[in-house]
């Protein structure tokens, strides 16, 4: 008898560290680039922005650890999301209202911006081109400061208008949205 209570024991201690492995795994606070959001109002327009954001920590980021002329997912862990209520233009080309994963493709003179309509997928390991709802492409900018942490930045100018800005590292690319008439 006291060999199965034993067994007994051991056994509910596993589960017991099994299901705590678990809980610590879904709290994504944790994680090394934890979850963060940007998010801002503009007229009728809310506009939330969902992302894994990375550190620095000292690596070489543009052309190094996200590579230049390849699809990255914008932030780390899920792909990022981009989730806007209504109807916008992007950089003047027009974006049903919806949530998108957003992806680039970095370049050292200009990058594209992908609104795809796969929001939910991890990384960019699922990423479809034929999936994409709408491209642009914008110029990166240097920005004076070093970002350890990337950062979405969404700045309403009105009710009609907003700019959406990504700082990392010493980098700053954005797009211009505004409201469809």
């Amino acid at each position: 008898m006291p060999m199965r209570k034993f067994s007994l024991f051991l056994v509910a201690l596993f589960t017991l560290t099994l299901a705590l492995s678990a809980s610590a795994q879904q709290d994504k606070t944790q994680r090394p680039s934890p979850p963060m959001t940007a998010s801002s109002s503009f007229g009728d327009t809310k506009l939330v922005i969902n992302y894994g954001s990375p550190a620095v920590k000292g690596r070489e980021i543009w052309g190094k650890l996200v590579p230049y002329g390849k699809v990255w997912r914008t932030g780390a862990n899920e792909a990022t999301t981009f989730d806007v209520s209504t109807d916008v233009m992007i950089e003047g080309k027009k974006l049903a209202a919806g949530r998108y994963a957003l992806f680039t493709i970095p370049g050292e003179d200009e990058w594209t911006i992908i609104f795809n309509k796969t929001a939910d997928q991890w990384g960019a390991y699922g990423y479809k081109a034929e999936d994409d709802a709408l491209r642009v492409v914008v110029k990166p900018a240097s920005h004076g400061e070093t970002a350890e942490r990337l950062v979405f930045h969404v700045i309403p100018d009105g009710n009609t208008k907003a700019t959406v800005t990504l700082y990392w590292e010493k980098v700053a690319v954005g797009f211009n949205m505004t409201n469809v008439k």
